[in-house]
This record gives C-alpha cells, structure tokens and sequence, in this order.
C-alpha cells in the first residue's frame, strides 16, 4: 500500500506597503497546497525578525516603500540568511533596478502587471534554486540574456557609484518628493537626505535639483 506523501510547504512573507496587493495574493495562495504567505510586512524594518519568526522560505519585497532601503534588506537576507530566496515583486521594471537587485542578492524578479500563476510559479522555482525573471521583465529589459534568463553584465555606469541609498534618494528626489518628504518617508532627519543629496550631485556632476530630477528619469529611475 502506497504511502502519500505530504509537499513540503513553502512559506511565504510578503513586503509591500500596498495592502491589496498583499491581500489579493492571500487569497490566490490560500488554493495552492504547498504554498502559505506566513506574513505580511508594510516596510523592510523588521524582515530579518519576521523570517525568523516565521520560517519564511521565499520573499516577495517590493522596492517602493517607506524605511530602510530595498536593495540593503535583500543584502541583509542574503547575509543572515542565505537559505531565504528574495523575490522582487514591483511595478517598477527598470535595467538598473533588475542588475542591482540580482547583485544584492535577490534570485527573482517579477511585475506586478504579471500574471498571478507566473508569480506563484516564480515561488517554486526560486526554491528549486532557479533565477527567475518574469514575462514583463524579459520583454523591458536589456540586460537579461533571453537564452540563459541570466542577467548579462550591465554597462559600467554612473549610477553604480552611488550607494543603495543614495540611489533610493534619487529615485525619491525624481518622484518630485522634498527633503523633508524623502526624510518622514525614510525615517532619517532632513539633515541626512541633505548630505545625501550633495553626494549623489558630486559623484553624478549635477549641480542643480532639476537636473537631478531629469537625471533620474532619463535614466529609468521614475515610472513616468
């Protein structure tokens, strides 16, 4: 007589300040067997803790969000955590976003406008130990090889001088946003978004606010 075996359950936390998004992606897990978001986070403060309390396997971070930079959280995971796959779930689909996801460490990438079945198939594979990048993804993208769905390596640019940060403050300043916004929204005082500021305009050789705002669109920085 066979003995049924019972699928291993990937545990999944979900981090996005989107409620819905979150919510949505709920209820389409709650039919799959082997799948269960454990957790949701509304920022990356407290991801580290949360996966400890969970025992979370997979992920899913998006990059717009209040606290502590993005790219720094998937570092940290990666760090204290290397069995954890990150999964980038975001609406923004950029070149720059995608490499410097992947080089902090993140085994996925995938859209918000992608099919919900991609993205939950997205979560088996990651734990099968497969770079995932998403349909949108490979179709915006240039820097993915189509062949292999690696991450070819990005052009040397002025962009890769700056830090997580910095980039994360760039994005913010090209988002139309104040120092004082970009200070309540990362949790740090207007003093520090000022020092950050006056680097990225030195390392990019911008002089002026409204060049910084051009820079960051024209670089795909900004969903416009």
């Amino acid at each position: 007589m066979a003995i049924a075996v019972t699928p291993k359950i990937i545990k999944v936390l979900g981090v996005d300040d989107h409620e819905l998004v979150m919510s949505g992606l709920g209820s389409r897990l709650d039919h799959e067997n082997d799948i269960e978001l454990v957790g949701g986070l509304p920022d990356g403060e407290h991801v580290i803790d949360e996966v400890r309390r969970t025992g979370a396997n997979v992920v899913l971070l998006d990059l717009e969000m209040p606290g502590p930079d993005p790219f720094e959280v998937i570092g940290d995971l990666k760090r204290m955590h290397p069995e954890v796959r990150v999964i980038v779930l975001s609406a923004h689909v950029r070149d720059h976003y995608v490499d410097a996801a992947v080089r902090a460490g993140a085994w996925g990438y995938v859209s918000k406008n992608d099919e919900v079945d991609e993205i939950i198939n997205a979560i088996r594979r990651v734990t099968k130990d497969e770079f995932v990048f998403g349909s949108l993804v490979l179709e915006r993208c240039q820097l993915i090889d189509r062949t292999t769905r690696r991450l070819k390596t990005a052009p040397v640019s002025k962009l890769d001088m700056l830090t997580p940060r910095e980039t994360q403050v760039l994005r913010m300043i090209g988002r139309g946003l104040g120092r004082k916004e970009i200070a309540d929204e990362l949790h740090r005082s207007p003093r520090t978004i000022d020092n950050h500021r006056a680097s990225i305009m030195r390392k990019l050789n911008i002089t002026d606010r409204v060049e910084l705002v051009r820079y960051a669109i024209r670089e795909g920085l900004v969903e416009i």
